[in-house]
């Protein structure tokens, strides 16, 4: 896995495109409310791949925002990954059926095992898992309970049912702009043999570029959030300088 894509972010909480800070959704900003609209703005930028989050879904324990998906993965045109509230066998079969590319497990992994490695043995490439480590513990439900599983132990555990590919959220960078964890995130690469998207805290294009010198040992790619809302990163341009092939 020598690819480094972005993958621009739309959070969504009651249909918006809405930004956490740390996690808590008692500090939001909703920067859109016309989600699909920013798809299609990504997409001109030149963004080979989205990345959703229904947050609603993430803190009920069931996808709360699926129509607005399927309007902003009709929008996009391009492969969308969606992660929030997935935790049935239908819930994926609805988001496939409408052309969600990859869905994104995450409570799942840790609360509903089995269900994970049914989903692993039948989709495949279609999974990835979202390991999302506050203090190094992997977070639960919307990011409001803290499990007693390491992130690289659940890393390793999901590698060996047949995960190939991890989003990696350190909670404590999420919506900060404070840069990614890049030892914790290299450290997910080697230790679990996945391919890393990381997640949390980037700042500016810098960042980005330094997470894509570590393709060659595991990281994959990087989501992007905040810091295109606010302006901090010109997408194009990022994509330009971190993907040059794109």
């Amino acid at each position: 896995m020598s690819e480094f894509l972005l993958y621009p972010a739309i959070d969504l909480r009651g249909g918006q495109a809405v930004r956490l800070y740390k996690g808590d959704y008692d500090q939001m900003t909703v920067y859109d409310r016309d989600p699909a609209a920013v798809a299609r703005r990504f997409r001109e930028a030149g963004a080979q791949f989205l990345h959703v989050v229904d947050l609603d879904g993430a803190k009920e324990g069931s996808q709360q925002n699926r129509p607005v998906i399927e309007e902003i993965v009709k929008a996009f045109g391009l492969p969308v990954q969606v992660g929030g509230g997935i935790r049935t066998g239908e819930t994926l079969e609805a988001l496939f059926s409408f052309g969600v590319e990859r869905a994104i497990l995450g409570t799942a992994a840790v609360n509903q095992p089995d269900f994970v490695r049914a989903a692993l043995q039948e989709y495949g490439e279609k999974i990835a898992i979202g390991i999302d480590a506050k203090d190094g513990m992997v977070a639960v439900n919307g990011w409001l309970e803290t499990s007693d599983v390491t992130a690289v132990e659940l890393g390793r555990e999901l590698k060996g049912a047949g995960a190939s590919r991890v989003i990696f959220t350190d909670i404590a960078r999420d919506g900060t702009l404070t840069g990614p964890n890049i030892p914790a995130i290299v450290e997910m690469a080697e230790k679990t043999g996945l391919g890393v998207i990381a997640s949390g805290g980037i700042k500016e294009t810098n960042d980005l570029v330094e997470l894509a010198k570590y393709k060659g040992r595991g990281v994959i790619g990087s989501i992007i959030g905040k810091a295109i809302y606010n302006g901090n990163i010109e997408l194009a341009a990022a994509i330009r300088e971190v993907t040059p092939s794109c």
